[in-house]
């Protein structure tokens, strides 16, 4: 469950300037777990628009906060990555929110520690 009302009211141009900065290419050099070389990470291959080198479809370049913080819209918090980066990058958020999401349906709740 995403909370589209903490995104700011200029997210299309922000986002759209950083899909520009990339140039069409994921901007990811390993903050997804992949791309990982031994004396430093390379950047990504994947481009916007073209079939993916690494998963099933076609590339869809989205942005990402390196934070997770989604009002913060600095440049250097955000980066364009392919949708396997940004998925990646953004597991344990998708993870807990499915648990919250289950846990309101079914009307259990989880014993805090």
């Amino acid at each position: 469950m995403s909370d589209y009302g903490s995104y700011p009211d200029n997210w299309s141009a922000i986002s759209r300037s950083i899909r520009e900065r990339a140039d069409g290419r994921c901007e990811c050099e390993g903050e997804c777990g992949l791309h990982g070389g031994r004396l430093k990470p390379r950047r990504c291959e994947e481009r916007n628009g073209e079939p993916a080198r690494w998963a099933k479809g076609r590339v869809i370049l989205t942005v990402a906060h390196l934070n997770h913080d989604k009002p913060d819209c600095r440049p250097e918090n955000l980066k364009a990555m392919c949708n396997r980066c940004h998925l990646r990058i953004d597991v344990t958020q998708h993870v807990a929110n499915r648990r919250r999401r289950a846990e309101q349906t079914s009307g259990q709740r989880r014993f805090q520690d």
